[in-house]
């Protein structure tokens, strides 16, 4: 059952509208539709974009895009913007019994809707030319960028592997590990890792509410026609008690259902979103470590090079002038490396400040909604079952 309070075409967590006025850049991923059979059956989105800039072709633009035309957008950003926490897609496989169904469908036009609007709303990103891309180019034109630009983005397993990788080259003493030391960094490191477990475990329990409040609404939904066939068999007073028992209890397990349909678009998705943050935010992590790496590789060699300069300068004079201009182009790619890195450092801080005051908002929200959720459903069952208590009690004494 999909909540009936939500609109369809707009994700409750996507950024709101823009001031009258001010330059504006809207974006609703919309309409989901089924096409194709079989295997190669897949799920296409209406993406509609309203904007008043610039750069854009006109007011409003209508595309159809499937969820690998998503994909290609976020990999290109990550190639493109290296330090930045490019936003999260959902996950691209589903068992294949629950790969249409409408509640999958919905959870995922929703977390569509959600990164491209997180990419509308980033300040850097968009204005990236594949944004504009992904939002105004025809069918034809998309699937070309797409079989164009193949790209070198690695997947979060594929960062897992390169760890596992280097792990087992320290252990065999091929390689000495080579990673930033700084108070600051470990901090850093630290937090993702415990944000990453407390998130996930949340994310489990939250999957656990929901579960429950199904299982529950559906025994209701069996007590009550059990109760009421059970009050047919007694007949005369006890049959008319029975049934406002039984109809009371039919009535809870919708709300119930309800309530399970709140709790995982509402709280169990936006914690299992911001669990899939975080992964984004360790593949730039993995970014930040290997321009390390090369700004210390390249430093290390410029020391090397320089200390071997002065030796050559008084014992081969004749090679002088070629190795000092070798130095030199050595020396510019350390510095230029070195910029890099320090690009990347400042973009981290940067994202991670604008992660942790979204977070806050998103995961607020969140809790809010099922508190209030929480709340109106507990009302909702004590006024059930205290409508019933004097019909009950007058049963004892009849």
């Amino acid at each position: 059952m999909i909540s009936p309070e939500r609109s369809p075409s707009q994700s409750p967590r996507s950024p709101a509208a823009a001031v009258a006025g001010a330059p504006f850049l809207s974006i609703s991923v919309t309409d989901p539709v089924k096409m194709g059979t079989g295997v190669q059956a897949y799920i296409s989105y209406r993406v509609i974009t309203k904007t008043n800039l610039p750069e854009f072709e006109g007011p409003e633009k209508i595309v159809i895009r499937r969820y690998s035309d998503f994909e290609w957008l976020h990999d290109r950003l990550a190639e493109r913007y290296k330090g930045i926490f490019i936003p999260p897609l959902p996950e691209k496989n589903a068992v294949e019994k629950f790969r249409f169904s409408k509640e999958f469908i919905e959870l995922r036009r929703q977390a569509l809707d959600l990164f491209v609007n997180r990419i509308a709303s980033h300040p850097e990103l968009k204005q990236s030319e594949v944004l504009r891309v992904f939002l105004q180019a025809d069918e034809e034109k998309m699937d070309r960028a797409r079989s164009y630009e193949t790209g070198i983005f690695k997947k979060p397993a594929d960062f897992l592997q390169m760890f596992k990788s280097k792990v087992s080259d320290v252990v065999l003493g091929k390689e000495k590990p080579v990673e930033e030391c700084t108070p600051e960094y470990e901090k850093l490191k630290n937090y993702i890792f415990e944000l990453e477990n407390h998130l996930a475990e949340a994310q489990k329990q939250a999957y656990r509410l929901v579960k429950r409040h199904r299982e529950l609404g559906q025994s209701l939904a069996e007590f009550g026609k059990a109760i009421k066939l059970l009050g047919a068999c007694e007949g005369d007073v006890l049959e008319k008690v029975f049934s406002e028992v039984g109809s009371k209890s039919e009535m809870l397990s919708i709300k119930l259902q309800r309530e399970a349909d709140n709790l995982l678009f509402n709280f169990e998705e936006p914690l299992k979103d911001y669990v899939r943050a975080v992964q984004s935010i360790k593949a730039t992590m993995m970014d930040r470590a290997n321009a390390f790496r090369q700004h210390f590789d390249l430093d290390q060699e410029r020391k090397y090079k320089e200390l071997n300069l002065e030796k050559l300068k008084f014992m081969n004079p004749e090679k002088y002038a070629e190795a000092e201009s070798e130095f030199r182009g050595l020396k510019a790619d350390s510095e230029e490396a070195t910029k890099k890195f320090e690009h990347i450092v400042r973009l981290t801080n940067e994202e991670l400040a604008r992660f942790q005051e979204q977070k806050t908002a998103d995961i607020g929200l969140a809790f809010h909604e099922f508190a209030k959720g929480q709340a109106k459903l507990a009302k909702d069952i004590a006024d059930a079952w205290r409508g019933v208590i004097p019909k009950l009690e007058a049963c004892l004494t009849s």
